[in-house]
Parts: C-alpha cells; sequence; structure tokens
C-alpha cells in the first residue's frame, strides 16, 4: 500500500507491543521506519522498466529475510536507545513491524513474493485498494492519540483501537469481494460469457465500488459494480486482448514477465508504430499505470533493447465525478 499507511502501521504496531515500556515517541519512531524499510527496493534499478516493476516487493518483502533482518535490526535499536535489557521486546516489535508490511501489500492487487526463497508465487488478494484513507484514518489518529499523550492509558487504549478498526476493515474487504464476485460470474454466466479467469478489486480510495475484469481468451470483460447499485447485476464492456500479437512477441523477456506477474491479467497491442503490453489490474480501460513498449514494428515486430513504460493514469477530471457518482450506485457508464 501507500508509504503513509505503511509507516502508521508500522508506528502502531510498535508502540501497542512496547507500551510504556520505553517513551512513545521511541516506539513510534522505530516502527515507523521498520514499517518503511521494506519499500527501499524501488529505488533499486534492474535495468529494466518491467524487471523493476516485476522484481518490486520480492526479497524486501519475503518473510522469511524479513525475519533474519530483524535480528539486528532490533539488537542495533535496543543499543543505540540504551535498552539492551529489553532487547527482546524491541525484537518482537520490530519484527511485526516489518513484516506486517508485505503482509498488508499481499492484500492489494499488484503482487508480493512473501515465500521467497522458497517460492517465487507473487500473493495478491487484491481485496483493498492501493491507497484506502478508510484504512489509514484509524490507524494514524490512534498511534496519533498515543504520542499527543504521551503514552498515556487512553492513547495507548486508543492506539489498539486503530489497530483493531484497520484489521477489521480488511476483513470486510475480503468478505465484499467475495459478495461482488459472485454477482459479477452470475452476470457473466447471464451474458453467456465463459470467463477462464475474473479479478475482483475495489476502485482507488474506497470499498464500496468494485471493478471486475474477466478474461475469456482473445477478449476481456471490464464492469463495475457498487454495493449500493439497486439490483445484484452487472453489465460489462469488450475489449480484444490483441491475443493475435502474442504469436510474434512471446519470445520477448518483457511480455512473459507482465504474463507470468499479471497471473494471465494483460493485453497486446500496437500504438503508434510501437508494440505495447499492459497490465490489466491497475488501471481502468482505456488508461493502464504498468503498459509498457516492448518492440517496434517494422514489417515484423524488431524486440526493444530496453522496455519503454508508456503507461498513464486515467484522466482525474473525468474520473474522479463518476467514481463518486458511480460509488453511491447511480449507473452511470465509465469513462473512456
Amino acid at each position: 500500500m501507500d508509504s503513509l499507511s505503511q509507516l502508521s502501521l508500522g508506528a502502531a504496531v510498535s508502540v501497542a507491543v512496547m507500551g510504556r515500556r520505553t517513551a512513545v515517541w521511541k516506539a513510534a519512531l522505530w516502527g515507523g521506519v521498520a514499517g518503511t524499510l521494506p519499500d527501499l527496493d524501488v529505488f533499486w534499478d534492474h535495468g529494466d522498466p518491467i524487471r523493476n516493476m516485476v522484481l518490486h516487493r520480492a526479497e524486501t518483502h519475503a518473510l522469511f529475510w524479513l525475519t533474519l533482518f530483524s535480528l539486528p535490526l532490533a539488537a542495533a535499536v535496543a543499543r543505540l536507545q540504551g535498552e539492551w535489557f529489553q532487547w527482546r521486546r524491541w525484537w518482537l516489535a520490530l519484527w511485526l513491524a516489518l513484516v506486517t508490511h508485505p503482509l498488508l501489500d499481499a492484500m492489494t492487487v499488484y503482487g508480493t513474493r512473501l515465500a521467497l526463497p522458497f517460492s517465487n508465487h507473487p500473493f495478491a488478494v487484491g481485496s483493498v485498494a492501493i491507497i484506502d484513507p478508510v484504512y489509514t484514518l484509524p490507524l494514524l489518529v490512534g498511534a496519533g492519540w498515543a504520542l499527543a499523550s504521551s503514552g498515556s492509558a487512553a492513547g495507548l487504549r486508543a492506539n489498539l483501537i486503530g489497530l483493531l478498526l484497520s484489521s477489521a476493515y480488511l476483513g470486510w474487504g475480503i468478505a465484499a469481494q467475495q459478495q461482488v464476485d459472485r454477482i459479477a460470474r452470475a452476470s457473466l454466466q447471464a451474458q453467456d460469457v465463459t470467463a477462464e479467469r475474473v479479478l475482483v478489486t475495489p476502485t482507488v480510495f474506497n470499498s464500496l465500488l468494485w471493478r471486475v475484469v474477466a478474461v475469456d481468451g482473445t477478449h476481456y470483460h471490464e464492469g463495475f459494480y457498487s454495493l449500493l447499485d439497486a439490483e445484484p447485476r452487472m453489465a460489462f464492456d469488450r475489449f480484444d486482448r490483441g491475443m493475435a500479437l502474442a504469436g510474434e512477441l512471446q519470445g520477448i523477456d518483457g511480455v512473459q514477465r507482465i504474463a507470468a506477474f499479471s497471473k494471465g491479467f494483460y493485453k497486446l497491442h500496437e500504438d503508434a508504430g510501437r508494440m505495447v503490453v499492459s497490465d490489466l489490474r491497475m488501471g481502468q480501460e482505456p488508461a493502464y499505470i504498468f503498459s509498457f513498449a516492448v518492440a517496434r514494428w517494422h514489417g515484423s515486430p524488431l524486440p526493444l533493447a530496453k522496455s519503454e513504460q508508456v503507461g498513464r493514469r486515467p484522466d482525474l477530471q473525468r474520473g474522479l465525478p463518476w467514481l463518486w457518482q458511480r460509488l453511491w450506485g447511480r449507473p452511470l457508464p465509465p469513462p473512456r
């Protein structure tokens, strides 16, 4: 998720574990640092935009490696704070701040390799948006209250309540996702769409309006459903996946990586003489954040030495008003 959510989660977890055993600002500070550290891999350049994408949330998000790293980190913090006598408590606080970061990331749709080095599988539940203030706000309020009250009993209680509320919100997201999944599959079946795979994930900033992508081989279908919609059914728009290009582009490393990382939710198309592969999970038609030019067309595709990121975000001037109205159940077509 976004950096503010991860920092807040790390701080709140550390404050909850340390309690009054140390100054609350120390627990919040080091917890926030530990909650942020896994995302420093964004500064690693793997030499290609596609590799940078698919290799993000890898070793620095693996539970095994973070557990090993938590030991020297806790020892260093305990020494620095002159609290070696409770280094075990510092270890527990910082270990939890570290590992809750990738566990939270895995709740989003992106893909997090939790099980490295034993498995390369990118875990992605997709039940919470990458930015959702409803999740983050309880953590901020609770940890902020604990800091403002210098670790009073009321402040520590507020911090714990913030953690419980944010965790309950994640549970709500999973339940809502399952409900939308049932409605989406029933709607697809009613429209005679045989989907090979179905993706259900919330739109940004909320968990009421959900985006559904269904892949049926040569095409994909995109639809939106709000939990406040009057009827439990969905309408879908149908788009070409560009599979006619698959045979000519299948040998390109970047295409193979996106196909695997997106778990099949990708499309191919030509744009101004460039052959582009897009991850369908993040964005909405026609704007996808992770789109990459992988070849140029000169009678046949000529692979680029390095992929070029050509993705774009949806038009906010049109998208945000539509999002707000659609969220409340108004049956508006998405901006294209």
